[in-house]
């Protein structure tokens, strides 16, 4: 098969069981403010909320918040009482990411903090917050596996932690590659083997974003 028929199908399966107006009018939002397109796909926003909803996560961390888009998914997941902490890099970014939650109806169980993840992660811990029981990472690559550091210290046992984008098109299988998300996609995969508290494979997609795949990790006991 070819990339066309990978989006062909994304876009039945969205016609059928995904469509959703808030999460749309969030793409559309992004692109007018020049936000790039890099969100996950629309099918993968359902699949993280079904996965947060059947899990029965009531706490989410998200690393990389971006327009909001995977944000809206996880927030409606989590339920009125729950909570959502994420973190963006970019202020811009991170207004828009705020005005599509309004807009969606889930801003108030959205926390918003901008700047370096890896400075903010550290006052989040810092704050003894209770356990998140989902922590969904999509951020800068090179930094993934310090990522999945922090969010050992900050869930359960139990606790399910998502990495997207692992698998670079294939090229995560080059051993030799100079490309530092692939080698840091390589050094994920490798701490994910090592760390005896977690339990993890690597699942392979394909779609409207191309041939990618994520990291699924569930936090054992120390």
């Amino acid at each position: 098969m070819t990339t066309p028929d990978w989006a062909d199908v994304d876009g039945y399966i969205v016609n059928s069981v995904v469509r959703d107006p808030d999460t749309e009018a969030a793409l559309v939002a992004n692109a007018e403010a020049g936000l790039p397109a890099i969100d996950v796909s629309a099918a993968q926003g359902k699949f993280l909320h079904l996965l947060a909803q059947s899990t029965g996560a009531r706490r989410v961390l998200e690393i990389g918040t971006l327009g909001g888009f995977s944000t809206i998914w996880l927030a409606r997941a989590v339920g009125e009482s729950g909570r959502v902490v994420t973190f963006e890099y970019e202020s811009l970014h991170a207004k828009v990411a705020r005005e599509n939650l309004e807009k969606a109806g889930v801003g108030d169980r959205v926390d918003i903090r901008v700047g370096a993840a890896l400075d903010n992660l550290p006052v989040l811990a810092e704050e003894k917050p209770e356990p998140f029981d989902l922590v969904f990472i999509d951020a800068d690559k090179v930094n993934n596996a310090n990522y999945v550091r922090w969010a050992l210290r900050l869930t359960r046992p139990g606790s399910v932690i998502i990495v997207d984008n692992v698998v670079r098109g294939g090229k995560l299988a080059e051993a030799e590659s100079t490309d530092p998300a692939v080698r840091a996609s390589r050094e994920l995969v490798e701490y994910l083997a090592a760390e005896p508290r977690l339990d993890a494979t690597v699942v392979q997609t394909v779609g409207s974003k191309g041939w990618d795949g994520f990291a699924y990790a569930v936090v054992g006991d120390e």
